[in-house]
Formats: structure tokens, sequence, C-alpha cells
């Protein structure tokens, strides 16, 4: 895997991760999952250190509520994370916290990796794979194919049709973006769209092409407690692949 990474650290544009985690935790019972805890370590931790441990991110924002900043500081340096270059508050949206993210960033960066905090079991790997393709075709995405065979219903509670699964992906996070261009689009998307939890669709409705890089099906979100079980069972069953 050294190689893999000495590989794609060659002509590395600069890239600033920014780890969302300013969600309101409705469905953990209104407990912030950020800080639970998997194996001892919150969360949060688990995301930024694999961003910590990923060459080809210079740094980490990290955005989340106002009065979970000094915690997020002081998690960062319990655990080691000498690449957090700032805490920002999150916004009323998850757009709206993606911006502020994005806004902290570094003067010099070229790219922006945007990550769900939630999404603990990420690896340097799935990471740097991300960015690799990023810095190919301009944006990427980690995504894996959908298993199940999904519906698109009618609101009367009916089948309007199915979709070909075979063209079906299930996005997850990172999402990597030229930062240049990314910054013009989601200001485009302030304006004409309503709101968005997907932040390649930012690039999608600019009219760009994102490509997907196979993802890890481990690399699960954390929404509720049984999610919990399921990513500690994850990494008590070995290294996280």
């Amino acid at each position: 895997m050294e190689d893999y990474f000495e590989n794609a650290l060659f002509g590395t544009p600069f890239t600033s991760a920014v780890i969302v985690a300013a969600g309101s935790s409705t469905r953990m019972g209104g407990e912030d999952k950020q800080f639970i805890r998997l194996c001892g370590k919150p969360i949060l931790a688990h995301s930024m250190t694999a961003f910590q441990n990923c060459p080809v991110i210079e740094e980490i924002v990290v955005v989340t509520k106002a009065d979970s900043v000094e915690a997020v500081r002081a998690m960062a340096a319990e655990y080691g994370i000498d690449k957090l270059t700032a805490v920002t508050e999150g916004g009323a949206s998850r757009a709206e916290s993606v911006r502020n993210g994005v806004a902290a960033v570094s003067c010099g960066a070229e790219f922006v990796a945007i990550h769900d905090g939630a999404r603990p079991l990420v690896t340097p790997e799935d990471i740097a794979r991300c960015a690799t393709d990023a810095f190919r075709c301009g944006g990427a995405v980690l995504a894996v194919p959908v298993t199940d065979t999904v519906k698109y219903g009618r609101k009367n509670g009916f089948v309007e049709y199915t979709p070909a699964r075979e063209k079906l992906f299930a996005a997850q996070t990172p999402q990597i973006f030229d930062l240049e261009i990314y910054r013009a689009a989601m200001e485009r998307a302030f304006r004409e769209l309503s709101d968005w939890t997907d932040d390649s669709r930012v690039f999608e409705n600019d009219g760009r092409r994102v490509f997907l890089t196979p993802g890890n099906r481990k690399n699960i979100k954390i929404t509720s407690p049984e999610d919990v079980f399921i990513a500690e069972a994850f990494l008590k069953g070995g290294e996280k692949e």
C-alpha cells in the first residue's frame, strides 16, 4: 500500500478535507453521534484519523455545532490530529455547513474532500483512490453498486417504475472536487436548488461530470443506534478494508 500512496502523491495538488459533523443526531435520541465511542474511540476521531493518515490530504477542517467547537479541538489534540487547521460552526442545513467548511480551508487549497463525520470506517486508501480520480476528472465520489431492487414510488403509495439496478449506485463520502470550480458551482446551487444532501449534485447542477470511484461497503454512515453495533462489529472483525 505504501507504493500506492507514493504513486498517488506524485504531483498531488493541495487537498483540504472538510469533515461535516454538525448534524442534529435526532435518530440517535438526541445524543451527539460524533462523540459516541466505537471500540473506545469517538466516531469523529475515527473519521479524522483516516484523513490524518492519508498522505494526499494536507489539512483538515471540521464543521460542528457551536457548543462542540472546543470539544472537537480537544479531541483532535488527544488523538494526534495535527493536520487540523480549523474548527468552524455549522449552518442551518448541511449545504450551509459545507459552505462554512469550504470557506475555512487554506487559500492555497486546490481540491476539497467533503466527508460525513459519521462515516468512521473510511480508510486512507479509500480517500487516496477517490482523490486520484478527482485529480484526473475534476470531481469524484466513492460509491458502491446498489444490491437491492429499487422502486420509484408515487405519492399515493403505488410503484411508478422500477429503475435498472445495474445503473444504480449508493453514494458515499468523501466526495472530492476541484475547489475553484466547486465554489462557483456551490453558489449557483444555492440560487437554483432548494436544498441538497449530496455534494456531487452541486457539480451535476453545473453541468459537470462526476466520476464514481469504487467504494467500500464497510464505509457506512452512522445514523441510528443499530449502525453503532454494525460499525463495532466491522472494527472488531479485523482491519478496515
